[in-house]
């Protein structure tokens, strides 16, 4: 009787080597493991779909941009003053914040493609704590605000990073960059603390939540399915069929923009419509309070949505009204959570994931603004 022969394994299952989220080992990078066919396939069936959500994408921004220009032709009165101040502040917010989030794209296209392997592993140190002190500075040396840094930090967990290490970048480097520091010092100066107290606490908050998720011992729950389903992706496969890294970098680009844009236009749109149903008035009767101070102003951060490179000057004519432990409460909080920083992290990360985040942040910032409030 003939019995069929065994296809050999290594030439029949075409496995491939590639990083995915797992567990860290004590150098915070992540082992390999293997992947099939299956995940080609799936990015073919995908391939299609995201290319039609970024079409829609930019045909929304056109849109929003023509209706912003036209509306700003009509006389006054045509439409409800609700109405173009929606439009106004949804326009402004994606204007403001598209730049950067292309810039961090392609900043993630330079980490996942184009640096070696080992580039990070060969300089960054092996204690925990003393990498997340590293990684947290990095932001000295890339520039870019929070929506940049979203597509940035996922092209860190893609790269091989622990998503604790990802995240102590992702929290500290919207405060911890030369651009945010000079525009607060512009602002600010050194009077009463703002810029050292803003500095520091970017920098406590985002150490700490390193260490507390470095204690999770399945970093791979933290993320969407989504997110965890694109990293186990063999390298090459976001482009369909080429291996060059022009095309990685081009399926890269599309796959992020794909991903970001959708997110970046409903916080853009929340952020507006919250803006122009919550009177200001509300948040400003609370100045003077200790206490009350801090949480409007942070009200105030987490509705407003604006970019952390321009946000001390938003916030300076605030400081003759509000005490200045809330305005370094604003500084410290809003650009780590806020309505459109939220929906660019729930592609990247669990709803409860965002929860936490948002409550550690948010009780540091009050503490550390409480601090200054009695130093001041």
């Amino acid at each position: 009787m003939r019995t069929r022969p065994r296809p050999t394994a290594p030439h029949q299952a075409k496995v491939s080597r590639v990083l995915r989220p797992g567990p860290s080992g004590a150098d915070g990078y992540r082992r390999g493991v293997t992947t099939t066919e299956a995940h080609r396939e799936h990015a073919h069936g995908t391939r299609a779909a995201g290319g039609r959500l970024l079409v829609a994408g930019v045909g929304a921004i056109v849109v929003i941009a023509l209706a912003r220009i036209g509306t700003a032709t009509l006389p006054a009165g045509i439409l409800p003053d609700r109405l173009q101040d929606f439009v106004t502040l949804t326009v402004s917010v994606v204007v403001e914040s598209m730049p950067f989030v292309v810039l961090g794209i392609l900043l993630s296209i330079v980490v996942q493609v184009w640096l070696p392997a080992g580039f990070f592993a060969a300089w960054l140190p092996r204690n925990p704590m003393a990498r997340r002190a590293v990684v947290s500075l990095l932001g000295v040396l890339l520039p870019v605000c929070e929506c940049g840094n979203v597509p940035l930090a996922r092209g860190l967990v893609a790269k091989g990073f622990s998503v604790s290490d990802s995240m102590t970048f992702l929290i500290a480097a919207p405060i911890v960059n030369p651009i945010t520091i000079v525009t607060t010092y512009q602002a600010f100066g050194w009077s009463d603390g703002i810029l050292v107290s803003r500095i520091v606490g970017g920098f406590l908050v985002a150490n700490l939540l390193g260490w507390l998720y470095s204690k999770h011992r399945d970093q791979d729950a933290l993320l969407t399915t989504a997110f965890a389903r694109e990293c186990r992706m063999p390298a090459g496969s976001h482009d369909g069929h080429s291996h060059s890294r022009v095309g990685s970098s081009a399926g890269l680009f599309r796959r992020e923009m794909t991903t970001m844009l959708p997110a970046l236009l409903v916080g853009a749109a929340v952020a507006g419509g919250v803006q122009t149903l919550v009177p200001r008035s509300v948040l400003l009767t609370l100045g003077s309070n200790p206490v009350w101070s801090i949480l409007a102003m942070m009200a105030l951060a987490f509705v407003i949505s604006i970019c952390s490179n321009v946000d001390a000057f938003f916030v300076l004519p605030f400081a003759s009204t509000f005490l200045p432990g809330s305005i370094v409460a604003f500084l410290v909080f809003g650009p780590i959570v806020d309505i459109k920083m939220l929906t660019l992290l729930r592609t990247t990360y669990r709803p409860a994931v965002l929860a936490q985040i948002g409550v550690v942040v948010g009780l540091v910032a009050a503490v550390l603004g409480l601090v200054v409030n009695q130093i001041a």
